[in-house]
């Protein structure tokens, strides 16, 4: 297989579940009085914990969103678009990513990761199948390096998981009420100090270098920014974050690594199937076979 495939679906992966672009929406200020209290939007909260508890709730009863998402990491830009089903360990999604100029369909149901792949790498790998799977209990190095931080990642790609980091990291720095791609809002902007609570941060690392990580981080005065626009129920509809601060914490080049996930249809029905078994093969025991 293609390096690029991997490393196209892994760090859309990391992106998309740590749950895109100037194509983000434009924010415009409200009218104000009467305006906003029609779109029945209250007043934005004061306190992070206050906030993300009730748009926990939501988020919680919603259940399942679509969503797009676009970031940066490691120089280059990440897209995706697709629908997700927020339940825990039993997450599930559909989604197509494009990295590096290539173009990945990406599903996960059952806490497995089936890769879509091209013929070119079918060709390659010597094998007629058109599917690859990951699993999270897989032994082989290619599932232990991608597969041991599924079910972390699983649980979140939730959002209210952000928002958990927000309460328990976070405060408030500013709020406005606004509208984003026509709908009236509630933004914020706030500020997590990663010193609070650096597990919540570095839980979806495999185990073996969490520790290594977190000592890292350590003493550190990391800050990270973001921005949250709810709508009248207190849904995300989109969320922004830079994880620059804490990647130079821990040794990494300058660089950008921001994301930006945009949500839209709460609630709607996500419904996620594995690919046909005859399609599919196992990507530890493809590469195995390949000498790799």
């Amino acid at each position: 297989m293609r390096k690029t495939t991997l490393v196209a679906a892994g760090a859309a992966l990391v992106l998309t579940l740590t749950a895109c672009s100037g194509n983000s929406g434009t924010a415009e200020p409200a009218a104000a009085g009467s305006q906003t209290q029609a779109a029945g939007l209250a007043s934005p909260f004061t306190d992070a914990v206050q906030l993300a508890s009730a748009s926990k709730q939501g988020t919680e009863k919603s259940k399942s969103a679509k969503f797009s998402m676009e970031g940066s990491a490691a120089g280059q830009t990440l897209r995706a678009t697709g629908a997700m089903a927020f339940d825990g360990a039993n997450t599930r999604f559909s989604m197509t990513t494009t990295a590096a100029g290539q173009t990945t369909e990406m599903r996960m149901v059952d806490q497995v990761m089936y890769i879509k792949l091209p013929a070119e790498d079918q060709k390659q790998m010597g094998t007629d199948k058109s599917w690859a799977k990951i699993s999270a209990d897989g032994t082989d190095p290619i599932s232990q390096a991608m597969g041991s931080a599924l079910s972390q990642s699983a649980e979140q790609s939730d959002p209210s998981k952000i928002l958990e980091q927000i309460s328990k990291t976070g405060r408030i720095i500013s709020s406005d009420q606004t509208q984003l791609d026509g709908q009236q809002v509630n933004h914020y902007k706030v500020e997590m100090d990663v010193a609070k609570a650096i597990d919540q941060f570095t839980s979806q690392v495999p185990a073996a270098a969490r520790g290594k990580l977190t000592d890292m981080l350590k003493g550190k005065d990391v800050k990270l920014p973001a921005e949250l626009w709810l709508d009248k129920d207190n849904l995300p509809v989109q969320v922004t974050m830079d994880q620059g601060p804490m990647m130079q914490a821990l040794g990494a080049p300058a660089g950008e690594s921001k994301f930006t996930m945009k949500y839209s249809d709460w609630g709607t029905q996500v419904d996620v199937t594995a690919p046909p078994a005859d399609q599919v093969v196992d990507l530890g025991e493809l590469m195995k076979k390949a000498g790799r």
